[in-house]
């Protein structure tokens, strides 16, 4: 009933820049935060950047002024700008999303999660 979809990942060399974009389509009431993370081979997924339908906004440390998250509420789509990419940034990126969904008897908040795209930065 809700899918999240992401775009825009690829290979990229260090000191690139790379934007994903992740919409949201489906019965959806509104949706609270959106979220990127991702997940390296071997490693656990992580929080890379949060925001919240009011503006908040959260980063994780190691990304923080390289990368900007934002999102165009009408179309239920969120991104992200990555700049100055490094090696270390190499990862699946994951959206996720908060949200209030409804179905033809009912409504309810649920977690969703698009499919992931690979980001590659070679040095």
């Amino acid at each position: 009933q809700v899918q999240l979809v992401e775009s825009g990942g690829g290979l990229v060399q260090a000191g690139g820049s790379l934007r994903l974009t992740c919409a949201a389509s489906g019965k959806i009431l509104s949706i609270n935060a959106m979220n990127w993370y991702r997940q390296a081979p071997g490693k656990q997924r992580e929080l890379v950047a949060g925001i919240t339908s009011g503006g908040s906004i959260t980063y994780v440390r190691s990304v923080k002024g390289r990368f900007t998250i934002s999102r165009d509420n009408a179309k239920n789509t969120v991104y992200l700008q990555m700049n100055s990419l490094k090696p270390e940034d190499t990862a699946v990126y994951y959206c996720n999303a908060d949200l209030y969904y409804y179905t033809d008897y009912a409504h309810g908040t649920g977690d969703y999660w698009g499919q992931g795209t690979q980001v590659t930065v070679s040095s």
